[in-house]
């Protein structure tokens, strides 16, 4: 597989799977920060067919549960006004 350097640009030619699949090159893997799980949009553009990384909601919850695993995180509040003391607290 080749691949092509313009400016702010990297090209590769892959090639369709029998189910449709397409292999990211490694190199434009690694410049994106993908990892096996991540998603992608996929939009037509007139002729093109433009992939673009998406950070969903699973990932966010994942992130959500490694600042609770860490203790990065406070609560629960009996109410809106412990909340607020909590927060006036961290602030210093």
């Amino acid at each position: 597989m080749k691949t092509q350097l313009k400016p702010n640009r990297s090209t590769a030619v892959v090639k369709i799977g029998v189910s449709r699949q397409v292999a990211i090159p490694k190199r434009i893997h690694d410049q994106l920060g993908l990892e096996p799980g991540d998603y992608l949009e996929v939009e037509l553009e007139g002729d093109r067919v433009i992939l673009t990384p998406k950070a969903l909601i699973e990932k966010r919850i994942a992130e959500g549960i490694e600042d609770i695993r860490k203790g990065r995180i406070r609560g629960p509040f009996r109410s809106a006004s412990a909340l607020v003391r909590s927060l006036r607290k961290a602030r210093g």
